[in-house]
């Protein structure tokens, strides 16, 4: 219920501000599990992501999210745990297995999850090459990948803004990729390291014909300081 107020109450106010375009949402399932992977341009991607899709999504946050101190520490992990997000620490390898885990037991619940696989935002507006934790996800559950793209998002909370800016967002969802129709080589499993890396890369070349973003071809290895 907590979830349901939350987001009829966040996605008016999101609606009133930044009025997103919204492009190929029948192109989510309305039920049954799935994976929903996004190009990652902004810390704001979490917010709108879940405030137009068609059903109720989860996806994974940093920890940090759900450890700040004081009255904002308090709002910020309600609104996180509200909508589903799933707490990861950023470098940690055991960290980063177990949050594929929780991630799979969304998904075979019959839930609907959002991940990035770049595995984190782009700082220079480029697309990265996709991780391949997505062809995992994919390969082991058998849920359908729903390619998905935002733009602007970069605008709205710039880096170091306080203060969120209204500029155009565009969210578009493109068809759905069935892992077990693509021509893989070997037995289409997840423990099959080829056939996770051509699933990633299938996804994030959706990705890019729904973003337009230049492709980099490179992984996005942020730098320690960061």
């Amino acid at each position: 219920m907590f979830y349901v107020v939350l987001k009829a109450l966040t996605t008016r106010l999101t609606l009133l501000i930044w009025r997103p375009k919204v492009e190929g949402r029948e192109n989510l399932p309305t039920r049954g599990p799935v994976i929903l992977a996004s190009n990652h341009l902004s810390f704001v991607d979490s917010i709108i992501i879940p405030m137009v899709a068609s059903r109720r999504v989860a996806f994974i946050a940093k920890a940090e999210y759900f450890e700040t101190k004081g009255l904002k520490g308090w709002l910020m992990k309600g609104f996180f745990t509200a909508i589903g997000a799933i707490p990861v620490r950023r470098g940690e390898h055991r960290a980063a297995l177990d949050s594929l885990d929780q991630s799979l037991a969304v998904i075979n619940s019959g839930g609907a999850f959002v991940i990035y696989p770049e595995g984190t935002r782009s700082l220079d507006g480029r697309l990265y090459r996709a991780k391949v934790g997505v062809g995992w996800l994919a390969l082991k559950s058998g849920a359908p990948v729903v390619p998905l793209a935002v733009q602007g998002t970069q605008h709205v909370l710039p880096v170091g803004a306080k203060i969120p800016k209204r500029v155009p967002v565009t969210v578009r969802f493109g068809e759905p990729i069935d892992p077990s129709k693509l021509e893989l080589p070997g037995e289409p499993v997840a423990e099959n390291p080829r056939a996770r890396r051509i699933v990633a890369d299938t996804v994030i070349e959706q990705i890019q014909k729904l973003s337009g973003q230049e492709y980099a071809g490179v992984y996005n290895e942020r730098p320690a300081e960061l």
